[in-house]
């Protein structure tokens, strides 16, 4: 028979009527509220930096891709924009052109095609460039802009809320007396506070969770579970001591526990494939994020948590997984 009737090709086999351009078109548009919201907080540098993290990460995969690899390009695919996306919602609004560029680049090239690209990568790539710039970068990486319409590309910056509560608590000041100085839970669902330009606002990103649960393109597991974890082990050291501790609804809303919940734990490539696989990544982040804040010298820790728990999904795709049909549970080896 010339007709094939068997395609073999590397697991996963999971079918679906989504194609990989039309998933990265809902997610974009997923982020268009935190876009949006950050473009009327911090002005032109929003649309600076926005602008420029898709125009260099498209144009490194596309050179990386013609001239290294020598294939046919790979940009329709919308991989590239969604970095340059993330990898903006990650920086502060003020960061040099130069600076965007080498996050770019360490994104799409170090993260991503290093790995042979989409769908190979073990890391996420925007969380990579994130990382490096920081290690890199560390002063112009925790300068952020003031949290009010800035329309211009310079202006004051400030202490996000998590710094603020970390340098209080060296000076040996107690959280009540730091809170007070602080913006209002209110305040901090709404966005009105300092930080980098896509997690300010948690409504612009609940609206986008929504969106995408609504077309069905990530599921509540991840983004639950990780807030799940936040908020029990942050709670748990709020009612031990609330002198030297911070409620948990302060660690939910501030730094990037919503962004990284919603629109990079749930990265297909690198999170786990199982829901059980997904309920326990989630947890995990979200127990680390709480302990490098609270013991790490950095005050924020949602990025370092993410990428350790991305090395951990193939041991738990491997273990936290259903039965093979037709065999006895006795006789399952992981």
């Amino acid at each position: 028979m010339s007709e094939r009737l068997l395609t073999i090709s590397p697991s996963p086999h999971i079918h679906s009527p989504l194609t990989v351009p039309q998933i990265m078109r809902v997610v974009i548009l997923a982020m268009v509220p935190a876009l949006l919201f950050a473009t009327w907080q911090f002005g032109l540098g929003a649309i600076y930096v926005s602008s420029l993290a898709v125009i260099f990460c498209v144009l490194s995969e596309y050179v990386i891709v013609k001239y290294l690899f020598r294939k046919s390009t790979t940009i329709g695919d919308g991989s590239a924009i969604i970095t340059g996306l993330l990898l903006a919602f990650n920086v502060p609004s003020n960061l040099p052109w130069y600076i965007i560029l080498i996050g770019s680049v360490a994104s799409v090239g170090l993260a991503k095609w290093t790995y042979g690209g989409l769908g190979n990568n073990p890391f996420n790539p925007a969380l990579v460039g994130r990382v490096f710039l920081l290690i890199s970068f560390p002063v112009q990486m925790t300068s952020w802009p003031e949290a009010h319409p800035v329309w211009t590309l310079d202006g004051a910056t400030m202490a996000t809320p998590l710094g603020l509560l970390k340098e209080g608590l060296r000076a040996g000041r107690t959280v009540p007396d730091i809170m007070g100085e602080l913006p209002s839970l209110t305040d901090f669902i709404l966005g009105l506070r300092a930080g980098s330009l896509g997690e300010t606002s948690g409504l612009a990103l609940l609206l986008g969770m929504a969106y995408m649960l609504y077309k069905k393109v990530i599921t509540w597991h991840t983004p639950v579970s990780m807030m799940l974890g936040v908020v029990l082990l942050s709670g748990a050291c709020w009612l031990y001591d609330p002198t030297h501790f911070a409620h948990p609804l302060f660690h939910l809303l501030t730094g990037g526990v919503l962004l990284g919940a919603i629109f990079m734990a749930t990265d297909y490539v690198t999170s786990p494939v199982t829901q059980r696989g997904m309920l326990l990544y989630g947890f995990c982040i979200g127990i680390l994020t709480v302990l490098i804040r609270l013991f790490g010298s950095y005050p924020e820790g949602v990025s370092f948590a993410i990428l350790i728990m991305n090395a951990f999904v193939p041991m738990i795709n491997k273990y936290v997984k259903p039965p093979r049909y037709g065999a006895k549970p006795s006789t399952q080896k992981h």
